[in-house]
């Protein structure tokens, strides 16, 4: 049970980083109509930023701060692009995500390096056994902020006129602009935003996983796997079809072998898609074609 407990554990924690990627995919996604593949190299701006600007001799907090800010600003940018190709259909929007991220993969391998780095706790390096499990303190705090941003997320969209009019926004272009809503202003924060959700997850993983370059890609791709099983329709959707994810990918890796490890978000991802293509938690219907 203790080790079941001590996969469980670290199931939740990965599954958590995953759902923080997953939701910058459906608040883009909801709010567009655009799949954002550049969401995973926001993950590792976010991670490498916060590495060199911290030898740089900033203090955490200041390079905290200026990490997520500047990848907000790349958000904000891809938003431009988007926005002066906004007579291109969407498939041809998605494409220009995808050689946005290589772009970004591309710039950070100039800029920084190849090396992988890694970060000092920022919890300490102590831990809490539970039940014969071991909870690093950063794991606890990746599993709280995680939990925080939920929070903090629902109730700026249930709770603050910005917040309301994104989500008019995302169910009708049309009728929000009527209303007087800038959409421009509107979509642009919410590049912002998930931006910068996927910059804080990045700074938090990388003192357990160390990050570097290429990091992005699976990180990517496995936020967007936790995005449609939840349901793109649904951001918070997302941070169960993260959990989802996250436990049953270390379940495999610790009972049958770490080899299957990677395969797991796409097996299910495809399970999802056939049986059930709207997503868990969506209440939108979707159709195969």
């Amino acid at each position: 049970m203790s080790e079941l407990f001590a996969f469980l554990i670290s199931g939740i924690t990965v599954g958590f980083v995953y759902a923080l990627v997953g939701m910058g995919f459906t608040v883009i996604y909801n709010s567009s109509g655009i799949i954002n593949f550049a969401q995973g190299e926001f993950v590792m701006v976010g991670g490498m930023s916060m590495v060199f600007i911290l030898a740089a001799g900033v203090g955490f907090a200041p390079a905290f701060v200026l990490a997520v800010a500047a990848t907000a600003l790349l958000g904000i940018l891809l938003w431009k692009l988007i926005d002066l190709s906004k007579e291109s259909s969407q498939v041809s929007l998605i494409i220009l995500t995808l050689g946005f991220s290589i772009f970004l993969r591309g710039a950070a391998e100039v800029i920084f390096d190849k090396e992988l780095h890694t970060l000092p706790s920022f919890a300490g390096e102590g831990s809490i056994n539970l039940y014969g499990a071991t909870l690093s303190y950063q794991s606890l705090l990746i599993i709280v902020i995680s939990i925080l941003i939920v929070i903090a997320l629902w109730l700026f969209f249930k709770k603050t006129r910005l917040g309301k009019a994104m989500i008019a926004s995302s169910n009708n272009l049309d009728a929000a602009k009527l209303m007087g809503i800038n959409i421009k202003k509107i979509l642009m924060l919410n590049f912002a935003i998930s931006a910068s959700i996927a910059a804080i997850g990045g700074i938090l993983i990388t003192p357990i996983t160390s990050t570097n370059y290429e990091v992005g890609i699976m990180l990517g791709l496995k936020g967007f796997a936790a995005a449609i099983i939840g349901g793109l329709s649904n951001p918070f959707g997302a941070v169960i079809g993260g959990l989802i994810l996250g436990i049953m990918e270390v379940l495999v890796a610790g009972y049958i072998s770490s080899e299957y490890k990677d395969a797991v978000a796409f097996v299910i991802m495809l399970a999802i898609l056939f049986f059930r293509p709207e997503g868990i938690f969506s209440n939108l219907s979707a159709k195969r074609v």
